[in-house]
């Protein structure tokens, strides 16, 4: 299952951001905000319960979130989304999961891990802003599964087909959420139109 963000103020802000010509520093506040309107959308269902309050005119009944979260952004570009989780999330966990592509294959390499251990009733949100071939975010879920996680979703700024439908074929019960869905991979597995390289754009690496 994917969910495509459809709204104007989303739309505007990935404009800002495939534009080459918009700066390093411009490029992050658009990640931040984007991101936070998918943490929205995905956060939907989270599970609450229902507490007492007093407000300053009288006793009410309110509700607090219960689920227990962990952010797990791929290394490097996922960091540039964590900041504006956590102000959703403020009592969120982090851990980090560093996956470096291979340039001839486009295959994922696993290069580091650490993340909270799970008791298996935690409800991960894997991030980073681009997915084209599919591999690391498989990857990456599969790495999760394997250390407990039983709930998992995975949150992203630009997605391809092709990921996707990779996603979906290997862990078809973890949601895609993403602020725009694009055509297609080219020859170098480059999203098209995309935004170039998500990571160089945030750190000003170019």
């Amino acid at each position: 299952m994917h969910i495509v963000l459809n709204h104007p103020l989303v739309a505007h802000r990935i404009t800002l951001m495939r534009d080459k010509n918009t700066k390093p520093k411009l490029f992050r506040e658009l990640v931040a905000e984007v991101t936070s309107f998918l943490a929205i959308e995905a956060l939907k269902d989270l599970r609450t319960e229902e507490i007492e309050v007093e407000t300053p005119i009288t006793v009410t009944k309110g509700r607090k979130i219960k689920d227990k979260i962990v952010i797990v952004p791929i290394l490097r570009a996922g960091m540039g989304m964590v900041d504006a989780m956590l102000k959703v999330l403020p009592s969120a966990k982090v851990g980090v999961l560093g996956m470096q592509r291979n340039e001839e294959t486009a295959e994922p390499v696993p290069y580091f891990a650490k993340v909270p251990a799970a008791n298996g009733d935690e409800l991960a949100l894997v991030v980073d802003p681009m997915l084209a071939t599919g591999g690391s975010a498989v990857d990456a879920v599969g790495q999760l599964k394997k250390l407990g996680y039983r709930r998992i979703k995975f949150l992203n700024l630009i997605s391809a087909p092709e990921g996707i439908a990779k996603i979906e074929s290997e862990h078809p019960e973890v949601p895609v959420y993403t602020a725009a869905k694009d055509e297609r991979l080219n020859e170098h597995f480059y999203i098209v139109p995309g935004l170039g390289d998500a990571g160089d754009r945030i750190f000003g690496t170019l």
